[in-house]
C-alpha cells in the first residue's frame, strides 16, 4: 500500500482509546492539553460495577478517548484545563453521581431546585435586580429559562437553565441494534437531524472498522450541505427579525421554504429525515433530477446574492449590528465555542476539513474580513458560508447519484466508536459504545450543546433588549439540550 494509502486508513481508523487509572486522569488530561489535543466533550457510563468517565480529545483529524474508573464516585476535574468541560461535568454528576473534585460549586444542570441560589451566580448590591424569561415563552419555541441580572438595562450576568423535557432519547437506544440507534440520535433536534444521525452512522462504522465508499460519502455530504443551506438561510432571516426588518426576514424565510420545498423533492422530506443509515445509503438522485436540483439552487443563490447586497447597504440594519453581543477570541477559545459563532471571533476551524468520511476533498473555512465577534460578524460568517455551501451543492449534484455503502478496514471492531461532524452551528460528536452489535450508550454533545455557554458570555454589559437580536445571531437549538 502506498504512503497516500496508510493515510487514508489511518484518518479511517477508530479512535485511539486509553485506558486510565483514577490517580493518573489529570495528569494524562493535562499532558494531552500540552501537546494540543482539543477538548471535545466528557461523558459518563454506568459501567459494570462503577461508574466510568471519558474524555474526548482531538488533534487534527485524529480522536484520543480518555476513559477511566470511577471506584470513589469522586474524580479530578478538568475544568481548569478545558472550561469548555463544565457542563459535561455537570451533567455526568446529575445522570450518574460523579463528583468532581475541585468543580466548585458544582451546580445543578438536568436537575432544576426551585431556590435560584441552587444554580445561578450570586450578585451583591443595592441597584441589582432579576429578570426572568421563560420557560414558557411567547413563540412556539423549546422551552429555556433565562434569568438576567441587570442594573437598569444593563445586563451584569446571565444565568441558563436547560434541559426541561427529559425525553430519554440516549437510554431508549441502550439494547437496540446499532441500525436502529440511529432513529433516537435523528430526532434529538429536526433542524439539525441529518448531523446527528451522520455522527452517528460514522461513530458505529468506526467502532466496526467499516470505511464509507466514494457513493457513501458523496450522499451524506449532500445532505449535510443542504441541511446547512436551510439553517443559514434561516438564522440570516432571525437575525433580521431580531432588528425589526421584516422585509430581509420575509424574504430569507421565502429562500429558506424553497431550500426546505428542494429537500422533500430529493429526499421525501423537508427536514432530510429518514435520509442517513447506517452504513448504505438508499439516495437516488437520477440525472434529470439532478439537473433540475442545480437550477434551482442557482436561483436561490442568485436570490440570496441579490438580497445580501440590499442588507449590506441597508444603514437600518448594519447600524444595529456592529458591537452588539461580542464574544472575543479568548473567550471563544476558553468556552470551547464552535461553528460559525467561533469563526465570528476569529477561529479558523471547521469539522469538514477533519472529515475524512465524508467528501470534502481540500475543505478550507471561511475567513471574516473583520473577526469582531459581534452580531454583525456572526451575520457575515453565514453570508460568506452560504456561497461556500452552494458552490459545494453545485459540485455534488454533477451527475447522478446512487445508492452507497461501507466496505471493512481489515481490523478489529472496537467496543467505542466517535465521530465529529460540522453541523450549521458547529461541532456534533456522538460516542457509541456497542456490544454484539448493540447500543450499551450513546452520547451526542451537539453545537449548540456546546455554544449555549457562549450566549450568557456574550450577553454580558449589553442592554437588556438587545438580548433577543444576540440570541438570534447564535439560533441555538433548545431541543438538543433535552435529551
Amino acid at each position: 500500500m502506498s504512503v497516500h494509502g496508510r493515510e487514508i486508513v489511518r484518518a479511517l481508523s477508530p479512535a485511539r482509546i486509553l485506558v486510565v487509572a483514577p490517580e493518573r486522569w489529570r495528569a494524562e488530561c493535562e499532558l494531552h492539553a500540552q501537546e494540543g489535543w482539543r477538548f471535545c466533550g466528557l461523558f459518563a457510563t454506568s459501567g459494570a460495577q462503577q461508574p466510568r468517565v471519558s474524555c474526548v480529545l482531538a488533534r487534527g483529524g485524529r480522536e484520543h478517548v480518555l476513559s477511566t474508573s470511577v471506584p470513589t464516585g469522586i474524580l479530578d476535574t478538568l475544568v481548569d484545563l478545558f472550561e469548555a468541560s463544565a457542563v459535561d461535568e455537570r451533567e455526568a454528576h446529575d445522570v450518574y453521581g460523579v463528583r468532581f473534585h475541585g468543580h466548585e460549586p458544582l451546580r445543578p444542570l438536568l436537575e432544576h431546585p426551585s431556590d435560584p441560589a441552587a444554580w445561578t451566580v450570586p450578585v451583591q448590591g443595592h441597584d441589582p435586580y432579576q429578570v426572568a424569561v421563560g420557560p414558557i415563552h411567547a413563540g412556539v419555541i423549546e422551552s429555556g429559562h433565562f434569568r438576567f441580572t441587570v442594573v437598569g438595562e444593563r445586563i451584569l450576568n446571565l444565568d441558563l437553565r436547560l434541559f426541561y423535557k427529559h425525553r430519554g432519547l440516549q437510554t431508549a437506544a441502550e439494547g437496540r441494534r446499532l441500525a436502529d440507534g440511529l432513529a433516537y440520535a435523528a430526532r434529538a433536534c429536526a433542524a439539525c437531524s441529518v448531523t446527528n444521525a451522520v455522527a452517528y452512522a460514522q461513530a458505529c462504522e468506526s467502532a466496526l472498522a467499516l470505511a464509507p465508499d466514494r457513493n457513501l460519502r458523496r450522499a451524506r455530504t449532500l445532505l449535510l450541505e443542504l441541511e446547512r443551506l436551510y439553517n443559514h438561510l434561516n438564522d440570516i432571516s432571525a437575525i433580521c427579525a431580531g432588528v425589526g426588518f421584516a422585509p430581509g426576514s420575509m424574504a430569507f424565510a421565502a429562500l429558506k421554504e424553497r431550500a426546505q420545498r428542494l429537500n422533500q423533492r430529493l429526499t421525501g422530506h423537508r427536514f432530510l429525515f429518514g435520509a442517513v443509515a447506517v452504513a448504505s445509503s438508499e439516495l437516488r438522485i437520477g440525472h434529470v433530477d439532478a439537473r433540475a436540483a442545480r437550477h434551482e439552487l442557482r436561483s436561490i443563490g442568485d436570490g440570496t446574492r441579490s438580497l445580501w447586497r440590499e442588507l449590506r447597504f441597508a444603514a437600518s440594519v448594519q447600524d444595529r449590528l456592529g458591537g452588539v453581543g461580542c464574544l472575543t477570541r479568548d473567550d471563544a477559545l476558553r468556552l470551547g465555542v464552535v461553528g460559525p459563532s467561533a469563526r465570528a471571533s476569529g477561529i479558523e476551524k471547521d469539522t469538514r476539513s477533519e472529515s475524512p468520511r465524508l467528501a470534502y476533498g481540500e475543505f478550507a473555512p471561511v475567513s471574516v474580513a473583520r473577526a469582531s465577534g459581534d452580531v454583525a460578524a456572526r451575520f457575515d460568517v453565514r453570508g460568506l458560508e452560504l456561497e461556500q455551501t452552494l458552490a459545494l451543492l453545485d459540485d455534488l449534484l454533477d451527475g447522478n447519484l446512487t445508492t452507497g455503502a461501507v466496505k471493512s478496514l481489515g481490523g478489529a471492531d472496537c467496543e467505542l466508536g466517535v465521530s465529529r461532524v460540522e453541523s450549521p452551528r458547529g461541532e456534533t460528536l456522538c460516542a457509541v459504545q456497542h456490544h454484539g452489535g448493540s447500543v450499551v450508550r450513546l452520547h451526542l454533545r451537539t453545537g449548540s450543546y456546546a455554544n449555549w455557554p457562549a450566549v450568557a458570555c456574550a450577553a454580558r454589559e449589553n442592554l437588556l433588549p438587545d438580548f433577543p437580536l444576540i440570541n438570534k445571531s447564535f439560533e441555538l437549538c433548545y431541543a438538543c439540550a433535552d435529551r
